[in-house]
């Protein structure tokens, strides 16, 4: 358990190394699997102080959702569509490095302040996108940050507009 915290700690941290090392640790898939749902669950209770009831649910499995989809299409766009000269990877390896890029949305949970709420949300997002760009480069062995900033933007609407389309499908109806 020591171990996973600092792993947290150093996914935070923008350690590169950190995102090649748990590229290439199979047993590192259920470490991601907890940090998405620290993150997800942070963003579910901190939600509660912008009077988003229910979050906690809802945004802990959109997270989980978002996490494989994004690692899905991070594959796919990394590896097919915008492979680098080295770029050598498989989904494994990206459910483990995208996984530990949402370490920085833990920070999230002090969103139950409501006059933090929203500068906290903007600087998580932020963050995890940084985060996520560096995961990226990583395990697809880029030479170009600039390759791994396309590469997240392109999985991040792709993965807007999925996530679109499926999560209507769990809101509540609307009260009244």
């Amino acid at each position: 358990m020591k171990d996973f915290f600092k792993r947290v700690i150093r996914a935070m941290k923008l350690d590169p190394t950190l995102y090649e090392e748990v590229e290439t640790d199979q047993g590192a898939t259920a470490q991601a699997l907890g940090v998405v749902l620290l993150s997800g669950l942070a963003a579910g209770i901190g939600s509660s102080g912008r009077g988003l009831a229910g979050g906690l649910i809802v945004l802990t499995i959109a997270s989980v959702l978002a996490w494989v989809a994004w690692a899905w299409i991070t594959y796919v766009v990394g590896t097919k569509v915008l492979p680098g000269s080295r770029t050598e990877a498989d989904v494994g390896q990206l459910l483990r490095t995208v996984g530990f890029s949402s370490a920085p949305g833990v920070i999230q949970i002090l969103g139950v302040i409501p006059v933090l709420a929203e500068v906290v949300f903007f600087v998580a997002w932020v963050w995890m996108l940084v985060a996520m760009v560096t995961a990226v480069r990583q395990a697809l062995d880029y030479e170009s940050t600039a390759r791994a900033v396309g590469v997240c933007f392109i999985g991040w609407g792709l993965q807007m507009v999925l996530l679109g389309a499926v999560l209507p499908a769990w809101s509540p109806p609307p009260a009244g």
